[in-house]
């Protein structure tokens, strides 16, 4: 029994239990089904990724292998029927992914998983043995994080051979901070650590309601605790390898400066030289 993690940005009612129950015929156990809904769910699945394979670090034992599935499909239109799904391991622990350059960014930079398998649906599920007529269904479907993906991280569980190519992932640029999550106190997570000087400030840029900006100041600090009440601060904070958050002790940042996943935090480079 692998525990089994779903990271999708399908997530409505229906979805869910779609989901839930392939998953559970294929695996003997439903997976925990995590919704990336916000306003920018690659930042959002990539910074979550990453926490979750930093989660199993630290267990004082040997721990069990996990499984998880992420589904998050850029609707570029680039791909005839959607972008391929890929799997990687981070040591005894299997992601199964949409071939996401975003969503994979933070375990390039942080754990140096540099190359993925990607693999082509048809070419997966023939060789699989199933028949003409249910590859036509699974290659073809619009639903293929459900008919598909569960079914390339059972056979990788199983050790069954996937046809699949070796593939770089691309890098992405990520010149600035950026929010990347917003936690349910309202505290913004960022993609990345930026090296506070403690007791120093950053510009960070907040958004007002007539769509100006206000450049504000925010003090650096060890820890939440050292920020005074009601005022904002920049910390290390609990996600990625100690990537840094902007919080307001006993409120929210996130509405405070009017950000959301996605924004940039700081003051754009331009405006800062200028």
């Amino acid at each position: 029994m692998y525990p089994i993690t779903y990271i999708t940005d399908c997530f409505d009612g229906n979805a869910r239990a779609r989901l839930s129950t392939r998953i559970g015929a294929l695996f003997g156990q439903s997976p925990t089904i995590v919704a990336a809904d916000g306003p920018d769910p690659e930042s959002f699945a990539a910074l979550t990724l990453l926490d979750c394979l930093l989660s199993t670090d630290a267990l004082g034992e040997d721990g069990h292998p996990t499984v998880i599935l992420v589904n998050i499909a850029p609707r570029d239109g680039v791909w005839p029927n959607g972008v391929p799904f890929c799997f990687f391991f981070s040591g005894k622990h299997l992601v199964a992914s949409t071939f996401n350059a975003g969503v994979l960014s933070l375990v390039r930079r942080e754990l140096g998983i540099d190359t993925v398998y990607v693999t082509d649906i048809r070419a997966a599920v023939t060789a699989a043995g199933f028949a003409a007529d249910e590859v036509d269904k699974i290659a073809g479907t619009q639903f293929r994080s459900l008919w598909y993906l569960p079914l390339l991280a059972k056979w990788v569980v199983d050790g069954r051979d996937v046809p699949a190519i070796a593939t770089a992932v691309p890098e992405v640029a990520d010149d600035e901070p950026t929010v990347a999550v917003v936690d349910n106190f309202g505290n913004c997570k960022l993609d990345r650590n930026l090296d506070l000087d403690f007791g120093g400030t950053l510009p960070v840029a907040r958004r007002n309601e007539d769509g100006s900006t206000t450049v504000v100041e925010v003090t650096c600090y060890p820890h939440l605790t050292a920020v005074p009440r009601n005022a904002p601060g920049l910390v290390p904070g609990s996600s990625g390898n100690g990537f840094t958050e902007l919080v307001i002790r006993g409120g929210s940042a996130a509405a405070e400066f009017g950000l959301r996943p996605g924004d940039l935090l700081l003051e754009p480079v331009a405006a800062r030289v200028a």
